[in-house]
């Protein structure tokens, strides 16, 4: 592997200082670096984005931390490019390179030892008066959820065609195995493998006995309903895909969530176990 092009926030790395350094160490190492130098924030970004990539590039390095690399999954789809987060800020359950040991990640990456895993996403769209009237990826989650004034909201989801249950409080999150570790996470969800195949359901602070969580084959095929009267009076409603995008909802959209047909490729270097990995984490921010 030696043609990489980098992927930097911004915000944590000022003026691609820190991305600009990395392409010139990856080239004085024998390889060959490009790296983005376009605000996330440009209106044509993701377009500009992929344009500057070159065709023959082999992995995407992203600076700054989960977020930043959950970003850049969804903005590199379809190019089947792998990807390696560099971890800039706090946790970084994604990113499994920081500063302490991206060099001698570099030095693996260039001699080809290196895993290769497959993460699924789940594409959701959303269905008003009977017309789909959005459609989104994630590789973490979708979050029905409320925003604006502390109003009570009341979901119905079915899975399969079949009712499920009715919820009242915050919201629902649908998840991937790899964003178990985030909103799902806290919220009282369970931590799952992340290269399991499965769909995670979790209330979001409910105001009834049904608290538990249930997780579901990764076949499987979520609805949620948007439940209208007492529980939409004064209450704003929004859908979130990853927490990056946002669709204001109606009362009675239906939310239909399931497995994506393309998958997130993540690179891994170091042979500790989920688990273990999970572990360190946890431990180094208790």
């Amino acid at each position: 592997m030696k043609k990489f092009f980098l992927i930097s926030n911004g915000g944590k790395d000022p003026d691609f200082r820190y991305a600009k350094e990395l392409a010139q160490r990856i080239r004085s190492m024998g390889g060959e670096a490009s790296y983005m130098d376009v605000d996330g924030l440009d209106v044509n970004y993701r377009e500009r984005l992929k344009s500057m990539i070159p065709k023959d590039t082999e992995v995407i390095l992203v600076i700054g931390g989960d977020g930043t690399l959950i970003k850049a999954a969804r903005d590199t789809m379809g190019m089947s490019l792998p990807l390696i987060g560099i971890n800039l800020g706090k946790l970084g359950y994604l990113c499994e390179l920081d500063e302490q040991n991206l060099y001698l990640a570099l030095k693996l990456l260039l001699q080809d030892s290196y895993q290769v895993e497959s993460r699924m996403m789940l594409t959701a769209g959303v269905t008003r008066d009977g017309k789909e009237i959005a459609r989104d990826l994630a590789l973490n989650d979708v979050v029905v959820h409320r925003s604006g004034a502390l109003n009570i909201i009341g979901l119905e989801a079915s899975v399969n065609g079949k009712f499920l249950s009715r919820y009242a409080g915050d919201g629902l999150i649908v998840s991937t195995p790899t964003g178990s570790t985030g909103y799902n996470m806290s919220s009282g969800g369970p931590i799952v493998e992340p290269q399991a195949r499965m769909i995670l359901l979790t209330p979001i602070n409910p105001h009834d006995l049904n608290r538990n969580s249930i997780v579901f084959d990764g076949d499987a095929e979520i609805e949620i309903r948007i439940r209208g009267g007492k529980y939409t009076s004064g209450a704003s409603i929004d859908v979130s895909f990853d927490g990056l995008n946002s669709l204001r909802l109606d009362p009675e959209d239906v939310i239909t969530i399931q497995r994506a047909s393309t998958e997130t490729r993540i690179l891994r270097l170091s042979n500790l176990s989920f688990l273990e990995t999970l572990q360190k984490k946890m431990q180094r921010y208790a």
